[in-house]
């Protein structure tokens, strides 16, 4: 469903010690991510999500759910949102894998992302 959270991405100093406290908080389990150095992915019950390294003291990512992300991209622009000079799994074995992912802000500055998932979900 548009709009629902889909995906969030933790940006840690070292996503290999995220691993161990998240992995013990939570339970979460993790798997490599799609690129070679690329960061963990991290299975929970409900929302899917990422871990990367090299970002330490980072606000969590959350990205929400679209249909289309070119029209939901220009529409952010006619709301007077700006798009980030970013597209996370651009790849096509990401793409295919994850779906599509862009950071963005709102009117105000705020940042969020939104996220086209594959195809086939």
């Amino acid at each position: 469903m548009a709009g629902e959270i889909s995906f969030f991405e933790l940006g840690v100093g070292d996503f290999e010690a995220a691993r161990a406290f998240y992995g013990s908080l939570f339970g979460w389990t993790f798997e490599p991510g799609p690129t070679e150095g690329g960061g963990l992915t991290i299975g929970t019950p409900n929302v899917p999500g990422g871990v990367h390294g090299g970002d330490a003291g980072a606000s969590p990512y959350l990205f929400f759910r679209v249909d289309d992300m070119k029209a939901a991209l220009e529409r952010v622009h006619e709301l007077g949102g700006t798009v980030d000079d970013f597209d996370a799994g651009s790849d096509d074995e990401s793409v295919a894998r994850f779906g599509r992912f862009t950071l963005c802000h709102d009117d105000q500055g705020s940042p969020f992302g939104l996220h086209e998932p594959p195809k086939n979900t």
